[in-house]
């Protein structure tokens, strides 16, 4: 096989930090929120809906 059919083969590779850690150093205005926090919240509202609409019935 030659060096050029080789090439084509494979993926080239990523560079090494993408942006990520320019990105992650700069603060920006705002409201921080956990992660764990907006799951919860957003675990919270969907059983709230479900009850709901076992309860209250469809609109």
């Amino acid at each position: 096989m030659s060096r050029k059919s080789k090439k084509r083969e494979t993926a080239p590779m990523p560079s090494a930090s993408a942006g990520l850690l320019r990105f992650f150093e700069e603060e920006t205005k705002g409201i921080k929120v956990r992660p764990e926090l907006v799951v919860a919240l957003a675990a919270a509202l969907t059983i709230t809906v479900i009850l709901a609409r076992i309860f209250l019935g469809p609109i």
